[in-house]
């Protein structure tokens, strides 16, 4: 077999995956989902759904893509040449990062825009309304947003061409401390307003009262969207893991880096925002409209904005370069491209795509419809599927111990991939088709 690029130590795996997992989902979505569904009790089942059915699954991906040594797409027809209905899964999962790249792009390049505006000192001084009209004429117009979403996908494919080592891994070694340094920052400017209090009890005190079908179902979403699993990207950076890593522990270091900084997150914002008295549940807003508000009566506000939108920037990136990656694995193997030509080719057609998106904000949702409601779901049910029924317990506990010791639990992780993760992610895409 031709020498594969790998992973060349354990930081620099759970590095890169975190990247992979921690994105806008975290800390744009996250916080205004919480915000709308009721804070504490919603936290909790959140917390519940990562460890209970987000942790399997993403094992089960890290298991496919090291026991393959193929990226998703040619993952199954190696470990399953006859189960052909499963290389699906490997069609879905290179659609699914085409579709989402294309459209998060444009709201990464909207953090290049916001890192440059907070720098240049433009958010300051603007009204609720002023910082309002500001987004919504920036995202509704089309050149400066096509050049901001570009200059991201440049950024991105410069890493990705680097390679797993010197590109994918560097990076995210230097991105991910630096996003932790900043958001802890963050955190404690945050807890120490006057007020803060209030922002802490709603996302820690659990109201029972608040929970509701919709609620549960919108925590299990978030859960398995926010893991960034079911399109391929875990299974793709397990194929570039060493037999020697431990990958149950890989699995449940990356989920809880994703899930600390989901919180932290929220600690960062809901604090300032009670401090300041404006409402929790104002939605996608929150972080480009309501919270340079907040920044704009802080004492330091200035620097804090910038810190806030280079964070913010920072986990796009380390998304996006997870997403390419799938494309790219996918040209590199099957169509035999160098990485180079692979990463400039996916980047150029992943950029054009974002322009129609830009173009026409129809396709925008669309696209985010398609892969989030459609594709992602299926792709994790399929994942589960096959981890637990065709490749079995003897062969993903084989893969689990391959670092030479015994885990344990592999019964009830197989089960939980057969039965559990299956039926729980189904009722998700039920939900998002308004079936239930």
């Amino acid at each position: 077999m031709e020498s594969r690029d790998s992973f060349s130590s354990k930081f620099g795996i759970i590095a890169a995956a975190a990247g992979s997992a921690i994105g806008l989902g975290n800390i744009w979505r996250f916080p205004y989902v919480l915000g709308e569904n009721g804070g504490g009790a919603f936290l909790l089942i959140y917390l519940v759904f990562i460890f209970l059915i987000g942790v399997p699954v993403m094992l089960s991906e890290l298991v496919i893509g090291r026991k393959s040594q193929r990226s998703v797409f040619g993952a199954f027809k190696v470990l399953a040449p006859d189960a052909k209905f499963f290389r699906l899964v490997g069609v879905m999962g290179v659609l699914a990062a085409f579709l989402i790249l294309s459209f998060y792009s444009v709201v990464a390049g909207w953090t290049v825009n916001y890192t440059l505006l907070a720098l240049g000192g433009q958010l300051s001084d603007k009204s609720p309304d002023q910082l309002s009209v500001l987004f919504e004429d920036f995202s509704g117009a089309v050149w400066r947003p096509m050049v901001y979403m570009i200059v991201f996908m440049v950024l991105t494919a410069l890493i990705v061409a680097g390679g797993v080592k010197k590109g994918i891994e560097k990076y995210t070694k230097i991105l991910m401390p630096v996003l932790l340094f900043i958001i802890a920052i963050l955190c404690v400017k945050s807890i120490t307003l006057k007020g803060a209090g209030g922002g802490l009890s709603f996302l820690f005190k659990p109201d029972f009262s608040k929970i509701t079908a919709d609620v549960v179902f919108e925590a299990l979403g978030q859960a398995f969207f926010s893991l960034s699993i079911g399109m391929g990207a875990i299974a793709t950076y397990g194929s570039y893991v060493r037999k020697k890593e431990n990958l149950l522990n890989t699995a449940i270091s990356v989920s809880f880096a994703d899930t600390l900084i989901a919180v932290l997150a929220g600690v960062a914002i809901f604090p300032a925002v009670f401090a300041f008295g404006i409402k929790p549940d104002v939605g996608p807003g929150l972080v480009f409209v309501t919270l340079p508000n907040v920044f704009n009566q802080m004492v330091g506000g200035y620097f804090f904005s910038v810190a806030f939108f280079v964070l913010l920037f920072i986990a796009a990136l380390t998304s996006s370069v997870s997403m390419l990656e799938v494309v790219v694995s996918y040209f590199s193997e099957e169509l035999k491209m160098s990485r180079r030509g692979a990463a400039l080719l996916g980047a150029a057609l992943i950029t054009v795509l974002g322009a129609v998106c830009v173009l026409v904000p129809s396709v925008f949702s669309q696209f985010n419809t398609i892969s989030s409601d459609y594709l992602l779901p299926l792709g994790g049910v399929l994942i589960s599927v096959f981890a637990g029924w065709v490749l079995g317990r003897k062969k993903v506990q084989e893969e689990l111990e391959a670092h030479g010791k015994s885990v344990r639990f592999v019964g009830l992780l197989v089960i939980i991939l057969k039965v559990f993760a299956p039926i729980a992610i189904t009722f998700v895409f039920l939900n998002n088709l308004g079936i239930i």
